[in-house]
């Protein structure tokens, strides 16, 4: 007697905790972001993995198995959905509220910082910039007037700072850092060339423009060394090697001499 076949039983796969996302997931979401945002621009609908991971420089395979962590498993033969995609990381970003960010040191750097327009397109807003230098004090950039850094305290009470950027010269950045971690700033992005010490509690993300440049510096000097041996004309195997000039033999002796003797004494 045969009976009637039950139905399939539809498994719903349960997202993952915020806390059990890979780091290593975390770090490139942000690039997928970036790729995802471009492609919302340009009026792209959906988007296989595959392209989405050409646009990002990744692995098609590394690009699905990230995604995955959100809950995110696009649709066979049609890929993802961008808008609701650019969603799901910007939630898992934090970007879907708006941070407050203070940037204290306003040189070079933090003049640039204070004047990019990219923060606010991305959930954060420049609250304050501060400076030490009497000269930079009650200049205005980016709309924002410059206060002493003496008023650090007082700048993250009443901006209700998230994130502190620090963008002062190696000496002084320590000084400034304990300043924010005591005034209740949890998050210091560090664009000093120093390692910060902070406690446990504490996230710190390290921007070094100079170590990445010599990280780039080795790989340029390994593709080169990798051309010039490519280059190199291979050597004649069958050349006989030179009989040796006995002028050069006098000479090799004289040259040896003396670090012989050196070496008995």
């Amino acid at each position: 007697m045969s009976s009637t076949p039950r139905p399939a039983r539809l498994v719903r796969q349960t997202r993952p905790g915020r806390h059990g996302i890979p780091d290593a997931t975390v770090a490139r979401l942000p690039i997928y972001l970036r790729a995802l945002t471009v492609l919302a621009a340009e009026g792209v609908d959906t988007v296989s993995s595959e392209a989405l991971a050409a646009s990002a420089g990744v692995g098609s395979a590394k690009l699905r198995k990230d995604l995955s962590h959100l809950g995110s498993y696009g649709t066979r033969g049609v890929g993802y959905d961008v808008e609701y995609l650019v969603y799901q990381i910007s939630r898992e970003l934090g970007l879907t509220q708006n941070w407050r960010v203070v940037i204290v040191g306003v040189g070079n750097l933090g003049h640039a910082l204070a004047g990019y327009g990219g923060f606010a397109s991305r959930g954060f807003t420049v609250a304050a910039l501060l400076d030490s230098d009497e000269r930079r004090i009650g200049e205005r950039i980016a709309g924002l007037v410059v206060r002493p850094v003496t008023e650090l305290e007082q700048v993250v009470r009443e901006r209700n700072v998230h994130i502190g950027v620090v963008a002062t010269p190696a000496e002084s950045a320590q000084g400034v850092c304990d300043r924010l971690v005591a005034a209740g700033v949890t998050s210091v992005l560090n664009f000093a060339p120093c390692v910060l010490d902070v406690p446990e509690h504490v996230l710190v993300r390290k921007v070094d423009l100079s170590t990445e440049l010599q990280i780039l510096a080795f790989h340029e000097q390994r593709r080169l060394a990798t051309r010039l041996a490519a280059e190199a004309p291979a050597e004649d195997e069958s050349d006989e090697p030179d009989e040796p000039d006995e002028s050069d033999e006098s000479d090799e002796r004289d040259v040896l001499a003396p670090t012989t003797a050196e070496a008995l004494r």
